[in-house]
């Protein structure tokens, strides 16, 4: 049950750092241009130097949804890490760890939204990039998805030996 636990904080740490990675890179969807090629995120276009991402002003609230719900995802999933470590030193033996559970289920939501907007609006052509294709930063945004659905769920079913 130790290794488990382990296990499963060594997963959680991970997902934290791969969602902050996610979030600020500006590696969402990568192309080509005219001058080589080019990427950008939630934040940034960058082509040889980065610059405001610009969006329609019928885009721009969609753009500021994923970027509030990425970065609460991140404030979500550092809580529930530290409410682990909480509870890990303060629960009763064979208690589940429901609190954990909840906030990284939580953590899954934000995600989820977060990136099913980004993934609606902002997935196709931008004006001057050629074959764009999805960067690291969104693909690492849907593996922190799937990480922080298994955890949650992890911490819901484990009991504290």
């Amino acid at each position: 049950m130790l290794v488990l636990l382990a296990g499963i904080f060594v997963v959680h740490i991970a997902t934290v750092i791969m969602l902050f990675v996610s979030t600020i890179a500006n590696v969402w969807m990568v192309g080509t241009t005219a001058g080589g090629k080019g990427s950008w995120g939630l934040w940034l276009m960058c082509n040889g130097t980065c610059r405001q991402l610009a969006v329609n002003s019928s885009e721009e609230a969609s753009l500021k949804a994923a970027q509030a719900f990425m970065i609460l995802s991140i404030i979500f999933s550092v809580i529930a890490l530290v409410m682990f470590i909480v509870q890990l030193f303060t629960l009763e033996k064979g208690k589940r760890f429901y609190i954990t559970g909840a906030i990284m289920l939580v953590c899954w939501l934000c995600i989820l939204i977060g990136a099913s907007i980004y993934t609606a609006r902002f997935t196709g052509l931008r004006a001057g990039f050629v074959n764009p294709h999805h960067g690291y930063s969104f693909i690492l945004a849907w593996i922190c998805f799937c990480f922080s659905f298994i955890i949650g769920i992890l911490y819901l079913v484990l009991r504290k030996k």
